[in-house]
């Protein structure tokens, strides 16, 4: 039986290809897993077979990194029917990819990089999202990204920026606590302010990650566990927007199930307690 249906709610993990036989053998205590959309927007291969196996037992949602929301190029139209068509098969609580550009001129950059934070740029994020979520037929839930450059054009901050994208289009954010952090240490802003500005009913997931601190700069790399000032903005995340559902994302470096479980239920303590010092 699909539990497509069921109302996405707790702690997830993002579905890797080293744990399809643990879940495909097992049942692991996972509340919810993330597939990345590109992965399995092919024609059959056993990315689909485990798929199809695996979402009979799980609530599935879709996360992307190709949709290139703020690029100036037309949409993909092309990309969007791929990834429709995925949507109708796996019928995800939602569809989420990242508040940036990936490429212009029809060149992919293979990044997640940055928009000027401008009216213009707002207007035009605002009616791109807009189409989409006419093509999906659902909201379409946006994530922050971390960056390490900002732009002379800037007119507003990143935070004040993706809620009036979610407000204008009418659609969710996805709001990754790691980002966050990272996007702080290397700009020089406090991380609080942007959990601050989020408004609470319409962040639909949370990420927790892992970086890589050089010092000077700090890496969004997913490829360590996630660090304890990490640990301390998520907490202080959930005192102000409430329990979200949270999964921790890990795309490097991968560890042994057992390892990103064990993390998964650091972050069911966490929220926790952070729920009881919010009520306190």
């Amino acid at each position: 039986m699909s539990t497509a249906s069921t109302i996405v709610a707790g702690f997830g993990l993002g579905l890797r290809t080293d744990h399809y036989r643990d879940f495909t053998e097992g049942r692991p205590p996972v509340d919810w897993l993330e597939i990345l959309s590109e992965n399995y927007m092919v024609p059959g291969g056993k990315p689909l077979h485990f798929l199809d196996r695996i979402r009979r037992d799980y609530p599935m949602v879709m996360h992307g990194v190709s949709l290139s929301i703020g690029s100036a190029d037309p949409l993909d139209r092309a990309y969007l029917a791929d990834l429709k068509t995925l949507v109708e098969r796996v019928e995800p609580a939602w569809v989420s990819d990242h508040l940036c550009w990936t490429g212009v001129d029809h060149a992919h950059l293979h990044d997640l990089l940055p928009l000027p934070y401008t009216e213009a740029a707002l207007r035009h994020v605002t009616e791109r999202v807009q189409a989409v979520q006419d093509v999906l037929g659902r909201r379409l839930v946006l994530e922050n990204v971390s960056s390490y450059v900002a732009w002379q054009a800037d007119e507003m901050s990143e935070w004040d920026f993706l809620a009036e994208v979610a407000r204008r289009a009418d659609c969710e954010i996805l709001l990754d606590v790691n980002n966050v952090y990272v996007s702080a240490r290397n700009h020089g802003f406090d991380p609080r302010h942007f959990i601050d500005a989020m408004p609470a009913a319409r962040v639909r997931q949370i990420h927790l990650a892992g970086h890589e601190d050089l010092g000077d700069v700090v890496i969004d790399t997913h490829d360590h566990p996630v660090c304890d000032d990490v640990w301390a903005l998520y907490a202080y995340t959930v005192r102000r927007l409430g329990l979200v559902p949270t999964m921790i994302e890990r795309d490097d470096r991968i560890p042994p199930l057992q390892t990103l479980l064990a993390e998964l239920d650091l972050a069911r303590r966490t929220a926790q307690g952070a729920l009881q010092e919010a009520v306190a």
